[in-house]
């Protein structure tokens, strides 16, 4: 197993963001012609591909590197991996969270952007911690690099915390 190393450190403009789940949860509106589901091993390629073209940085490298750090993370859990699904069955968007209440992941294809599927997402993924028993959920976005997410991070009520948590 892989130990958990938490998130890579901050680079210029990172923020780390938290949002208290004791707040008023409000359920996600999946928009139409998409369905949520949970991950299946099967989807593993699917997900590091959207991934790769959504953050387009390399950094997770190939899957080959990529799948055996994710799958034998300590938190790693494939219910905390919730997938996105298009009219055609394809991946749409995903969240990717550790079982510590992180998200990892957050992306939506470029084709499939402007439905609403992040907020959805970001809502579902409160909810589940929520119904875990957890407290808060925090993730990391660059604040520049990733402009709209967060603006929409700050519109589902997430606030800025120490890097350190």
């Amino acid at each position: 197993m892989h130990e958990n190393k938490g998130p890579r450190p901050p680079a210029p403009n990172d923020i780390r963001l938290r949002k208290s789940l004791d707040d008023a949860l409000t359920a996600p509106h999946w928009p139409e012609g998409f369905v949520m589901r949970s991950f299946e091993h099967r989807d593993a390629q699917a997900l590091h591909a959207l991934l790769q073209e959504v953050f387009d940085d390399g950094a997770d490298g190939p899957f080959e590197d990529w799948w055996p750090r994710i799958f034998g993370n300590t938190e790693f859990d494939t219910d905390l991996c919730f997938l996105v699904i298009d009219g055609k069955g394809l991946l749409a968007g995903a969240a990717l969270c550790w079982s510590s209440g992180f998200v990892r992941d957050l992306a939506v294809h470029s084709d499939s952007r402007g439905h609403g599927i992040g907020e959805a997402l970001m809502r579902h993924v409160f909810l589940t911690f929520r119904d875990r028993g957890a407290a808060r959920v925090d993730l990391k976005t660059n604040t520049v690099k990733n402009a709209a997410a967060f603006r929409l991070y700050e519109r589902l009520g997430m606030i800025p915390v120490a890097w350190e948590g």
